[in-house]
């Protein structure tokens, strides 16, 4: 082969390989539209489970404290008008897990609550195994009482991510996930 044809051979390979990674590395975003958004005294949109572009949210583990079923539902967030899911159960804040249909590798989420409240994101492998973790101790708070709620995103890392948790509220707080975005590995 000519030196001139080798180079083109190489430019072709990796055209190739940047055009199908960057087709395996594109985002899936999960951003909750279709969700029912909560309103006062509304017991309708709680619900056990959610799945959305074939994840599945569900609680970490059912309530501890009382016999309750453990159930999510959606908030709206009062700027945005966007839906939020969250654990349904105030008085036992419980994690909220979601599951990839297929392992991933990286997810990121975002988040809004209640003013101070801590902020944990836990991925884990398909053997339960604790593979990253990001954190907030306290989440953005408003700068002015007229401010909308900010909005901030947590993001994990790590070979074969199967699901993550988001967690952090105490006994009458709450956390939210605006929107779920993952990379499915290639």
């Amino acid at each position: 082969m000519s030196r001139r044809t080798i180079t083109k051979l190489a430019a072709f390979v990796a055209f190739f390989a940047m055009t199908t990674g960057a087709a395996a590395a594109e985002q899936v975003v999960v951003d909750f539209a279709k969700g029912v958004a909560f309103s006062e005294g509304d017991k309708a949109n709680r619900f056990p489970e959610w799945v959305e572009k074939g994840v599945t949210f569900r609680l970490a583990h059912e309530p501890r404290q009382s016999k309750a079923k453990g159930l999510l539902m959606f908030f709206t967030h009062l700027s945005t008008g966007r839906k939020g899911i969250l654990c349904a159960m105030a008085t036992e804040p419980i994690p909220v897990r979601a599951t990839f249909p297929t392992p991933v590798r990286s997810v990121t989420v975002s988040l809004w609550g209640s003013t101070g409240v801590p902020a944990v994101l836990e991925a884990f492998d398909q053997d339960g195994k604790l593979v990253d973790r990001a954190s907030l101790a306290s989440a953005p708070a408003r700068k002015a009482p007229s401010d909308p709620v900010p909005i901030f995103a947590l993001t994990v890392n790590a070979a074969r991510i199967a699901y993550i948790e988001f967690s952090g509220p105490r006994e009458g707080e709450f956390l939210a996930a605006d929107e779920l975005r993952f990379t499915p590995i290639s």
